[in-house]
């Protein structure tokens, strides 16, 4: 296969180069750097000779767009918006021009779309984010910027293109600097214990079944829409803090409540939202088309992740 990532110098982006390479496919990074790692060189911003580029690929995955794991003031709101829906809407004009288009177009999503619950989130049954009670009224942008960056990919006119939005929840891997790494460096200092109420779900999926369901879903042509990627087994915090801890061999963590934490977020220059929203999130479309998790729980991913340590 010919698969061009956009965006493909991120994590996930590395670990799908890298899996896909060692199977002998071609994969090429497309992006504004001019490293090593980009092998098609694109603005961004306009069409141009890049297009030409994707003519005949077989898989387009638009990765690009900004983290979302800083402070949302006016600037980062403005470039989180430019970096993943102007960008979705130029690679939609880009494949409308093509004559022999990628027959794959996986888009980058995210959890943060359901609402601040409880309840088992599906892509058949679930509650879209939208001011929610017991929501913080900050957490409406971000429910916002992933409505917006699917909707800029449906509304792409590409009848010839299979289009997937990967509804991603938080990848837990052995990568440094990691969601995994701060979470195990927060445990080992004493401040593994419960966040906010520890009632709010954790959605989250290995690394390794991440990787595996994204090339699964190219072998799957009946498969098109919203895709969750997350692990079949998300859990309330607490529990997901003790096992943590019960991994690490730590007997104690302590609590943060959901104050100190919104302290903490703005010390670190991000948002409190990552762990203090509920997503209880199901891969329900994976499971019922035959997907088999290899971490299925949060103690089977631990038991792998622990026992090769970053």
């Amino acid at each position: 296969m010919r698969i061009v990532i956009v965006g493909g110098s991120g994590q996930i982006g590395q670990l799908l180069t890298s899996y896909w390479r060692n199977q002998g496919h071609s994969v090429q990074i497309m992006g504004r750097s001019t490293s090593k790692q980009t092998t098609i060189s694109w603005d961004a911003a306009q069409l141009g000779p890049w297009v030409e580029q994707l003519e005949a690929s077989d898989v387009l995955i638009n990765l690009t767009g900004k983290s979302v794991n800083c402070r949302y003031t006016a600037a980062n709101r403005s470039e989180l918006w430019r970096s993943r829906i102007e960008t979705t809407r130029l690679l939609g004009q880009a494949i409308a021009q093509l004559s022999k288009p990628p027959r794959l177009w996986l888009q980058a999503s995210g959890s943060a779309i359901y609402a601040h619950s409880r309840e088992p989130q599906t892509e058949a049954q679930h509650t879209i984010g939208g001011n929610e009670m017991h929501a913080s009224a900050r957490w409406q942008f971000n429910v916002d910027l992933v409505k917006a960056w699917e909707d800029a990919a449906v509304a792409a006119k590409t009848p010839q293109t299979r289009k997937i939005m990967l509804r991603t929840s938080m990848m837990m891997s052995h990568d440094h600097g990691g969601v995994f790494d701060i979470l195990c460096r927060l445990a080992r200092f004493g401040f593994g214990g419960t966040i906010g109420n520890g009632q709010q779900y954790v959605a989250w999926i290995h690394s390794h079944d991440l990787v595996r369901a994204i090339a699964w879903l190219i072998e799957q042509p009946n498969l098109a829409g919203p895709i969750n990627l997350s692990a079949p087994q998300p859990l309330p915090n607490h529990q997901f803090m003790l096992h943590l801890r019960q991994a690490l061999g730590m007997r104690f963590g302590m609590p943060i409540p959901s104050p100190l934490m919104q302290i903490g977020a703005w010390m670190l220059r991000t948002e409190a939202e990552l762990v203090l929203k509920s997503r209880n999130v199901i891969p329900q479309r994976l499971l019922e088309h035959g997907f088999h998790f290899e971490y299925p729980s949060w103690p089977d991913a631990l038991a792998n992740l622990i026992k090769f340590p970053i």
